[in-house]
């Protein structure tokens, strides 16, 4: 068994800025109000294109700092809620436009919890020697899917992606060393998308009623995910014997600031050792744990050896940490 590392990241972030501004202009908010309840001055939108789009721009960005190309890479995995289309998979339609042609992967549909069971996933394939040189992708135009006219969803998200580069190695402590997930599917009527699937196929009516927008109880949600972030957090760390000393940072998934620093806290953490980027890209569902390292890794905040705590809570209900140990200089 070989260990799972992190040898690249990469990040996109489109050219569009969004301030809080915009909304004030036509529906009932203020900058005040979001940036009081969400901690978001601002997010990005993608103009033109898809997820897939983003995702090949997050992947190049993390093959040019290992210095591969995208033929090196044997597996690709998206975690996206906004796929291009039912089918094909997003992962394939990414494979084709990077050029990834002895690439095979799939998507993974865990809302905000995504990129963290898509880790899972790939990690126990690098660990098995069933791949060699995995991308996973976090990816999502929440753009696509957000009903800009409610102002309990619209202010939340932005588009993006993230990718980590995993790769097998032998003899070292770095790299991921342990995950817990959760599923609580009773939560699924409090954050969700009807639209779309089997049980509400796309009509005229269902489009009229909002079916293929994000819905959401915010105070249901809020509650149950400054709980779930925050005692899975803990978990992780006691079951790897890590007192708050021993975390660099914790990586949360950039939903709302409140739940972030009360995760933060409950582990005993200062705010200056919590990866942050929800002020200027707003929650980007499945990219955000990954942008966040890899923008912190760019600008030179991190290093080899960091003990980090990845943390997120999305719809299902899904929850989940990962430990990871920081393998790159």
């Amino acid at each position: 068994m070989k260990n799972a590392v992190i040898t690249a990241v990469g990040h996109y972030f489109p050219d569009k800025v969004v301030p809080n501004s915009h909304f004030e202009s036509y529906l009932d908010t203020t900058d005040e109000w979001i940036r009081t309840r969400t901690g978001i001055r601002e997010r990005r939108y993608l103009e033109h294109g898809a997820t897939s789009d983003m995702a090949v721009e997050a992947a190049r960005m993390a093959l040019d700092v290992r210095g591969l190309q995208p033929t090196d890479i044997d597996l690709l995995v998206v975690a996206t809620v906004t796929p291009d289309m039912m089918f094909p998979h997003t992962a394939c339609l990414t494979m084709d436009k990077l050029g990834a042609v002895n690439a095979w992967g799939y998507d993974v549909v865990s809302a905000c919890s995504g990129f963290l069971f898509a880790l899972t996933t790939v990690v126990n394939m690098v660990r098995a020697g069933g791949s060699r040189r995995a991308l996973l992708i976090g990816a999502d135009k929440m753009t696509s899917i957000v009903d800009m006219e409610d102002r309990n969803t619209c202010i939340l998200f932005g588009d993006a992606a993230g990718a980590f580069l995993i790769e097998g190695e032998d003899d070292t402590d770095l790299g991921i060393r342990d995950y817990i997930n959760y599923c609580d599917g009773s939560g699924a009527e409090f954050l969700n998308m009807p639209g779309g699937g089997s049980l509400h196929p796309a009509t005229l009516e269902t489009v009229k009623k909002g079916y293929h927008y994000i819905r959401q109880d915010g105070q249901a949600v809020f509650k149950v995910a400054v709980k779930g972030m925050a005692d899975v957090s803990l978990e992780i760390m006691e079951r790897n014997s890590l007192r708050s000393e021993d975390v660099a940072y914790l990586v949360p998934h950039q939903a709302n600031l409140r739940i972030i620093s009360a995760t933060a806290d409950r582990m005993g953490l200062p705010m200056d050792r919590v990866m942050v980027n929800i002020d200027r890209y707003g929650n980007t569902t499945a990219a955000t744990i990954p942008t966040c390292i890899s923008e912190y890794y760019q600008d030179g905040r991190l290093k080899k050896g960091d003990n980090l705590i990845l943390a997120a809570f999305g719809a299902g209900f899904t929850w989940g940490a990962s430990y990871i140990k920081w393998a790159l200089d």
